[in-house]
């Protein structure tokens, strides 16, 4: 017997039963089976994701009594108050193999009952199971058919009261059995299985569970183990699913194919909601104009029909799917077209989702854009002839350090009535664990093997790493995804409760307020119970926190309001903060400019050929070159600071979204116009004025490009850029750098506008007052709180797989860099600048431009430090288009700012010289 399956992701199924020899008969059993690499079926294969040979499925032998419970598929409807639910359970005997085929019932029973076993857990063992049945369910006679010869299907029918719904905030479950015993009372055939009781419903511009509508802060999700590729294990899958309850992702999108039928029970018992999806993609036919597409020709039809037929038919006894999907981006036709009305006729209760053929289709219920802006998204929501909500099948394209404006998007979902939501792209970087020439073991991607053609590291695009530690990005997606909201606005904090099942009686509430980085107070926030959908109002003037904002002389004020678990649930421990949220409180005077305050000690200065040496007996010692405008050293009590530095900074090493779009990304624009090869000759450099309590030097800064490696003739090219820095130096040991840029007007964005200088490796401990404590960006930057932080420069670093720009730092008010003994240097915003963005690492922008692995990069032997006026964002709306949003752009246009350094000792602090600088 010779029999084939093509779809690599769903149950084949063979009948071997007349092939079979039983035991004791002498003859040997031989189970083959044989794979094949390419077949037709893989033009409806071409997804986005590592092409793996192999059966990544399990393999089974199964033995039934002649005639079996063949399949069942449980359905409820639900009564308008939801007060009790319709049971029914169709159930497909199989007796094809019987001889008399008449009247089948005549010598068999069918029975089905349903069980509340969700408080078994909670009875140290003892489980009653009389007690917990709810509902028995009888045999409907009139509505039995013949399902196909052999077949029958009947109908078994209950009721149930005041049923427990199953959503993703509640996944309530019943256990559902189904009994086929024979003439006498002997149990035949028993199937089991979870089930959940809800109702999915249409409203104008609604998706509606359970008559909520639902919003969707979901993630797409690959199959993928970085040591078993295409390969499940449930472990990693419950790993999977903890960390996405975690952060507050409560859908996924199986994309782009029916997954491991364990996945699909977790999901119904953690509480997912699930975009389930059959295995069409025919991505490739994009680039074959002169074929006839398969959605277009009747030919294809059945192969496309049946893929869309198996996953309904084994996955339909789910809870969590609440939505089917035709398949992703194979265009669209009549083939689609059949398989929608096939589905709809099949299982009505569910909605319909299909992208291709722009999102809009009549075979979907739902309009799914991958990867449209939000202004677009807004302008379909309010559309009033569009009735059909709107969420987003792909968005946020996560590849590497990426999911910039994503709070964009959630602002227009939770204000725009018509947006429910969305799936980020992806869930994990589809990294493969490979053994390096010294035994190490590192993340390699598409071409790593010598495999062509490849798609290099375009798999690499998920909020987790392969081995699911987080991306830096998870909290930004934790933040916006979290149910309690908090808003200040016109002197009252306003907490809402998003949820739509679920009160706040299992959260506690506690409160913080911070000045200047300094904690004033702290306390647990008593509030009345918030119901699903509503929300609580605290006055100013009646907050814990007023009489310590009023009584304080902060210059900045942040309060911060956290809910934590009251109790530990399947995916976490009690104690879990599911939100936090971070609102800056008014400032009590205007705004006064940071001034210096000096000391009257005199300090020493002398001229030593092309330099200038400024100290103060043993405290302080600075080196500048006069011709160059670059410090030759710092140091402080003896201890170097300094050894390159201080210059002005405009380039970043490119992420994969600066470098997606081809000619029109910012990558080429930028390379076009020479920025990636901008060298600084020094124009001028003089001393401005000099007395006893101050040096004023003056240096102008002209980047030029630097043409093959060489700086000859550099003097003669046109600049780019200007830069104008003026170091004021003080007795006090303070150093004040204003800077004055000029940009080319006609230059593009620019990545950044900052300085940069080196600092010893040594001093390797930072804190910083600003946000984190994780890497952020100006457009990825809601969940990061501004406080003060310490690490040190190796934990700064985030290791994405394919090194970029990364390890920033945003809104930073001032930063330290000490080494072991407390002797370091002191940065911080200046005069009326703005808060700045910070980065330092062991790896220079060069080498991280460099590297193609994690692996290569090679520290080097200084730290190198940006400080940054201002930096362009990260983007992420998609990774082949120019996307950054306008406001996080750089254009090239003048800039003027100032920074403050000071040296510090043991016995100073940042926050001790910041306070200094502020206006009483």
């Amino acid at each position: 017997m010779c029999q084939v399956s093509q779809d690599s992701r769903l149950p084949a199924e063979f009948e071997i039963t007349d092939y079979c020899h039983p035991i004791g008969s002498g003859t040997k059993n031989v189970l083959a089976v044989q794979v094949f690499k390419w077949s037709d079926g893989s033009y409806l294969e071409d997804q986005d994701h590592w092409w793996l040979s192999g059966i990544h499925r399990d393999v089974l032998l199964l033995a039934k009594p002649s005639v079996f419970i063949a399949d069942y598929f449980f359905k409820s409807n639900l009564a308008e108050d939801f007060s009790y639910a319709n049971i029914q359970v169709e159930v497909k005997i199989d007796y094809s193999r019987e001889t008399s085929k008449e009247n089948i019932l005549a010598k068999y029973t069918l029975e089905a009952a349903l069980y509340d076993t969700g408080g078994w857990h909670k009875t140290n063992g003892y489980s009653d199971l009389i007690s917990s049945n709810v509902a028995n369910l009888k045999l409907n006679l009139s509505s039995s058919r013949s399902a196909v010869p052999g077949f029958r299907g009947y109908f078994l029918e209950g009721k149930l009261g005041v049923p427990r719904l199953w959503s993703a905030e509640q996944p309530n479950l019943y256990t559902l059995v189904v009994i086929l015993k024979d003439e006498s009372g002997s149990i035949v055939d028993c199937e089991s299985c979870l089930v959940g009781i809800r109702k999915v419903s249409k409203a104008y511009k609604q998706l509606l569970v359970n008559g909520h509508p639902i919003i969707i802060r979901g993630v797409n999700r690959h199959e993928h183990h970085p040591r078993l590729g295409k390969t499940n294990i449930e472990a990693c899958m419950v790993k999977d699913l903890v960390l996405m309850k975690q952060n507050n992702i409560n859908a996924v999108r199986n994309s782009h194919y029916p997954q491991h039928p364990r996945w699909y029970e977790l999901c119904d018992l953690f509480g997912v909601y699930m975009i389930d999806e059959a295995n069409i993609e025919t991505h490739g036919f994009d680039y074959s104009g002169h074929l006839k597409h398969p959605t277009l020709d009747p030919s294809w039809a059945p192969a496309m029909m049946d893929r869309v037929i198996s996953m309904v038919e084994r996955d339909k006894n789910h809870a969590c799917i609440i939505c089917w999907s035709l398949g992703n981006e194979s265009g669209y036709g009549p083939n689609h077209s059949a398989s929608a009305g096939w589905v709809r006729e099949k299982d009505p209760s569910r909605f319909l989702h299909y992208e291709g053929g722009g999102s809009r289709t009549s075979s979907t219920d739902i309009v799914c854009p991958m990867y449209m802006r939000v202004w677009d998204i807004v302008k379909i929501a309010k559309d009033p002839n569009e009735i059909r909500p709107l969420i987003l099948c792909e968005y946020s394209h996560a590849m590497g350090n990426s999911n910039g404006n994503i709070h964009e998007y959630w602002e227009a979902i939770d204000s725009t009535f018509g947006l429910q939501g969305g799936f980020i792209w992806e869930w994990v970087d589809q990294g493969l664990l490979k053994d390096g020439p010294d035994g190490s073991k590192n993340w390699a991607y598409g071409g790593d093997w010598g495999d062509f053609p490849d798609d290099l590291n375009f798999c690499l695009n998920g909020i987790n790493w392969p081995d699911r530690t987080p991306h830096p990005a998870m909290h930004e997606v934790k933040y916006v995804y979290q149910p309690i909201k908090v808003s200040f606005i016109e002197q009252t904090l306003q907490l809402k409760n998003t949820h739509f099942y679920e009160t706040t009686e299992e959260l506690e509430f506690s409160w913080a307020v911070h000045g200047d980085g300094w904690k004033l107070g702290s306390g647990i926030l008593s509030l009345p119970l918030i119901k699903p959908q509503s929300s609580y109002d605290i006055e100013w003037q009646s907050a814990p926190w007023s009489t310590l904002w009023s009584s304080s002389s902060a210059e900045d004020f942040f309060l911060t309001i956290t809910a934590k678990l009251l109790q530990s649930t399947r995916w976490v421990e009690a104690g879990h903060v599911i939100s936090s949220a971070q609102v800056q409180l008014p400032a009590k005077r205007k705004f006064v400019p940071h001034l210096i305050k000096t000391k009257d000690a005199a300090f020493h200065s002398e001229i030593i050929e092309d330099s200038i040496k400024i100290s103060q007996q043993n405290l302080w010692e600075i080196i500048l070159n006069v011709r160059t405008g670059a410090f030759k050293s710092w140091k402080v009590e003896g201890v170097s600071l300094i050894n390159k530095g201080i210059f002005p900074s405009f380039w970043r090493a490119p992420t994969d979204n600066d470098n997606g779009g081809g000619s029109a990304s910012y990558l080429s624009l930028w390379k076009a116009a020479h920025i990636d090869r901008l060298h600084y000759i020094t124009e001028s450099c003089s001393i401005q004025n000099k007395t006893d309590h101050l040096v004023k030097i003056t240096a102008v800064f002209l980047g030029v490009p630097k043409e093959d490696g060489s700086s000859s003739n550099l003097e003669n090219k046109d600049y780019l850029i200007k830069t104008e820095m003026i170091y004021t130096i003080y007795s006090s040991g303070d150093v004040i750098v204003e800077c004055n840029v000029k940009p080319n007007p006609n230059l593009p964005p620019l990545p950044r506008v900052g300085v940069e200088f080196h600092l010893e490796k040594s001093l390797d401990q930072i804190t910083w007052y600003g946000r984190g404590p994780f890497e952020c960006y100006p457009d990825r930057k809601a969940a990061a709180h501004v406080d003060i932080y310490k690490q040190k420069v190796d934990d700064l670093h985030v290791p994405y797989i394919v090194p970029v720009e990364s390890s920033g730092r945003a809104d930073v008010r001032w930063v330290t860099f000490q080494n072991e003994n407390g002797f370091g240097i002191y940065a911080s915003i200046y005069d009326n600048s703005p808060p700045m963005q910070l980065n330092a690492s062991y790896y220079t922008t060069t080498e991280l431009q460099r590297a193609t692995h994690i692996e290569d990069l090679m520290k080097g032997d200084t730290i190198e430090v940006h400080l940054d006026h201002k930096h362009m964002g990260v983007g992420g709306d998609d990774s082949w288009t120019p996307c950054v949003h306008d406001k996080y752009l750089v254009p090239a246009v003048p800039y003027s700012f100032s920074i403050r350094f000071s040296p510090i000792t043991p016995t100073t602090s940042g926050q001790d010289i910041y306070k200094s600088q502020l206006q009483n």
